[in-house]
């Protein structure tokens, strides 16, 4: 089986930037038969020439052009990868100040902690709604925070926070089950707002971008959303719907075993989808290595409840 060395890799990119062997090796402190050597094991690897040489220097082929842009990544990627566990090393024990809305922290929060603390880092967890969470990464008073944004929005981060898509979110509507819209197996925007003299549960926190799109999109039809209950708890969101008092949109992370007389349904609009970030004041390299494991360590956790 012929391995791929990140030195053949090392050698192609020496020679792309420097135009010649000899550059490349004087490059590299390598000497040229060395460079040599790791450019034809790569061409027989890969089954072609990566190289054209003339008198006036090398310079890629097609292949090797190619070539090189996978190489870069991976070499990128090689280097984050020592950096991490490198600066993971030094860290010894952390605590991360990390905020998170409710919704998460129900479902999310026992596993990234768990997976968290296998690396040496513990979390001082506050749970916040969106705007405060927002609040306290701008003025640095977290060092992480997952938060959501929907239908496009951007949400209002200085300029040095860092923001990591972490996952996608869709909506669903929750309807009592006794409802006659419920017999539908699923909704476009056309018959959701055929849901307008319904009375709609919203969230009580200013910022939600979830309620603006909503707003949004009745408006945009010259109708207003008849909003009767307002609540930032999903328990008692359900709960109300379960009592066919109201409807409302709900994130998947809330649909495991929903209450009994409440219908789920999906929305087959891809606006109606929330993304996941975590968000984090940054230097210009990006987030510190702990900021980054705890984004794997979030992502890992999402995966898990699937």
């Amino acid at each position: 089986m012929h391995v791929l060395d990140f030195r053949q890799l090392q050698a192609l990119s020496a020679v792309a930037s420097e135009g010649s062997v000899a550059r490349a090796a004087k490059r590299l402190g390598w000497s040229q038969p060395t460079v040599d050597y790791h450019l034809r094991n790569l061409d027989r690897l890969v089954g072609t020439d990566l190289t054209t040489r003339s008198t006036r220097g090398s310079k890629l082929t097609t292949a090797g052009a190619l070539m090189l842009e996978r190489g870069d990544e991976m070499l990128s990627l090689a280097d984050r990868a020592l950096t991490d566990v490198r600066d993971l090393a030094q860290l010894g024990k952390i605590r991360l100040r990390f905020g998170t809305f409710p919704t998460a922290a129900s479902r999310l929060l026992p596993g990234i902690a768990a997976r968290v603390a296998e690396l040496g880092i513990e979390l001082d967890a506050t749970l916040e709604e969106l705007a405060p969470l927002i609040t306290r990464i701008n003025q640095h008073t977290l060092d992480a925070a997952l938060v959501y944004a929907a239908g496009g929005y951007r949400l209002p981060f200085r300029s040095e926070v860092h923001t990591t898509h972490l996952f996608t979110d869709p909506m669903l509507l929750a309807l009592p089950a006794s409802h006659p819209a419920a017999a539908q197996s699923s909704f476009d925007r056309r018959s959701l707002l055929a849901l307008s003299s319904d009375s709609w549960v919203m969230g009580s926190t200013p910022g939600d971008t979830l309620d603006d799109l909503v707003r949004e999109v009745f408006a945009s039809e010259g109708l207003q959303v008849n909003v009767a209950i307002r609540t930032d708890d999903y328990s008692v969101v359900l709960g109300l719907i379960a009592a066919g008092m109201a409807v409302a949109l709900v994130p998947s992370l809330v649909s495991f075993n929903p209450p009994e007389g409440v219908a789920l349904r999906p929305i087959d609009d891809p606006m109606f989808a929330r993304e996941l970030l975590l968000a984090a004041p940054a230097g210009p390299g990006g987030p510190s290595a702990a900021v980054r494991q705890l984004a794997e360590a979030v992502r890992r956790s999402i995966s898990a409840l699937s």
